[in-house]
């Protein structure tokens, strides 16, 4: 099959090669890949950013979600079968979704949804499985809470203010002037222009931020809680607390506590809790992520769909910076 790897951390351009399809255990689906999007997370794999959480064998194969059909099932599988429509998020351990086909255990994909085509699907996953876990399992997100989404349009962004305004929040997003009527149109009740304001000195008494910057955004984030907010990060840097709370061994979680002793500073001086996220795969939530879509709650926003040949030009246009919504890459 044909795949797009890095044989280096930090190697910049992918290499289109020819290897060997991939087995499947008895708890996996083997599916035909027909479409992936791109993700900030796949630069910071890329650059050996995220080494202090996994460090991969090389060569890798890059991407993080897909949509595509199940060709073939292990033994023990029970949820699919050949011709299922899927789509999902593979596990840290497994990625690589950037080739023609992946083999990827059964808890970690759902059936498409069927109102949307396979290009839209697969640019659901990483965000959508992020944003759901951000929301119901660290904020508690509740009808009239108000939360600051940072960079509404794009791909987190666009899903976030979606599921936020499904779940009866109030939410203010940053946008640039290009961007401002697709947030609204997602349902952003206020709209920072980040070129002409600082959010920090036009907002205040939030109860939440979903953090997705990092850098000065998120220390300026701060200011705008109230005492007991929480923020959570996809972005920045892990804190003891998600060390512990995510059994690394021990010295890694001081390792953690100590880089992260600014944010922690803070913490401390505003009386908010600082948290980092760094998403799970689950098939279950995707099913939920899948009933929203299907119910044109929440609709998949793209900002354009690529060839598969030209994915290095996909990378590099996302780390422009410049793309509202996904960008999806089609492989068949």
């Amino acid at each position: 099959m044909k795949a797009m790897l890095i044989h280096k951390y930090g190697q910049k351009n992918m290499q289109l090669e020819n290897v060997p399809i991939p087995e499947i255990s008895y708890d996996d689906v083997l599916v035909e890949i027909h479409a992936a999007s791109i993700n900030p997370v796949d630069f910071k794999i890329r650059d050996g950013k995220l080494k202090p959480l996994i460090n991969y064998k090389m060569p890798l194969i890059l991407g993080n979600d897909f949509s595509g059909t199940v060709l073939k099932t292990g033994k023990n599988v029970t949820k699919f079968k050949a011709g299922d429509s899927v789509y999902g998020r593979p596990r840290k351990s497994r990625i690589g979704t950037f080739a023609e086909y992946i083999a990827i255990h059964e808890d970690d994909i759902a059936l498409k949804p069927e109102n949307v085509t396979f290009e839209e699907a697969a640019s659901v996953p990483l965000v959508g499985l992020t944003t759901y876990q951000a929301f119901h399992e660290i904020l508690n997100l509740k009808p009239k809470d108000k939360i600051l989404i940072q960079a509404g349009s794009g791909g987190i962004g666009t899903f976030a203010i979606q599921l936020a305004k499904e779940m009866g929040a109030y939410v203010a997003t940053t946008a640039s002037s290009a961007g401002k009527d697709l947030v609204e149109s997602l349902g952003a009740d206020k709209v920072i222009n980040y070129r002409e304001e600082n959010f920090e000195e036009v907002l205040a008494d939030y109860d939440y931020v979903y953090d997705t910057l990092g850098g000065d955004a998120l220390v300026n984030s701060f200011q705008i809680l109230k005492a007991g907010g929480k923020i959570v990060s996809i972005s920045d840097l892990p804190n003891g607390r998600f060390g512990k709370e995510n059994n690394y061994p021990f010295w890694k979680t001081i390792a953690f506590r100590l880089i992260s002793r600014k944010l922690t500073k803070l913490e401390k001086q505003y009386q908010v809790q600082y948290n980092f996220l760094f998403m799970k795969p689950s098939g279950e939530q995707l099913n939920k992520i899948k009933e929203l879509i299907e119910a044109e709650k929440i609709k998949p926003f793209i900002d354009r769909v690529i060839p598969f040949e030209d994915v290095q030009k996909a990378m590099e246009y996302s780390e422009s910076g410049r793309a509202k919504g996904k960008i999806v890459i089609k492989i068949k």
